[in-house]
């Protein structure tokens, strides 16, 4: 019995819901999202909560009613408050800009600067200050594409184990190793 799967989703009033064939749609103050439902999953939509019920209970259907009640709740949660993650470049002459809006210029040790475009959802912040870590700051109301996002940027140049260098999550931690002097 999935305990995730049984809890009723709230909607908020300035958040709208419409179940239309296998798609959800959610729209709220800061955009709208939708997701196709696979497998023997019914949601019913009540007043101002969500439910979701398997039809069967086979492992394939358990498996989805606690995921599909999660993607739900991170939509609503979404569009009507928002998700931030937090990067941060380390490393001596690391830099991060911001070029038209949307490309993010970083400058992590390489030969040449790095420009990612960014999707249209997702908005970007560049903190510079002085004697602190340059933090890059994504936010967006679709929590899937963000993760996607903020995983493409650290992958640039992952912490490495000896110095930890590189660009990493705020409060990630990086188990450092000894190097040959330590012997």
């Amino acid at each position: 019995m999935s305990r995730i799967g049984n809890i009723p989703v709230l909607i908020p009033n300035n958040v709208f819901v419409k179940k239309q064939d296998n798609i959800i749609y959610i729209k709220g103050p800061l955009g709208k999202l939708n997701q196709k439902i696979i497998g023997d999953i019914n949601i019913i939509i009540n007043h101002n909560q969500i439910i979701v019920k398997r039809k069967h209970n086979d492992k394939k259907n358990r498996a989805l009613h606690g995921l599909y009640r999660m993607l739900i709740y991170n939509m609503i949660k979404g569009v009507s408050n928002g998700f931030k993650k937090k990067l941060e470049l380390i490393g001596v002459g690391f830099r991060a800009n911001i070029n038209n809006n949307k490309i993010l210029n970083l400058n992590i040790g390489y030969s040449h600067n790095i420009m990612i475009k960014l999707p249209q959802s997702i908005t970007l912040e560049v903190k510079m200050e002085k004697n602190k870590k340059t933090q890059i700051i994504l936010k967006s109301y679709d929590k899937q594409l963000l993760g996607i996002v903020a995983a493409k940027i650290r992958s640039l140049r992952k912490p490495e184990p000896y110095k930890g260098k590189g660009i990493r999550y705020i409060n990630e931690y990086v188990i450092k190793k000894p190097g040959k002097s330590a012997k």
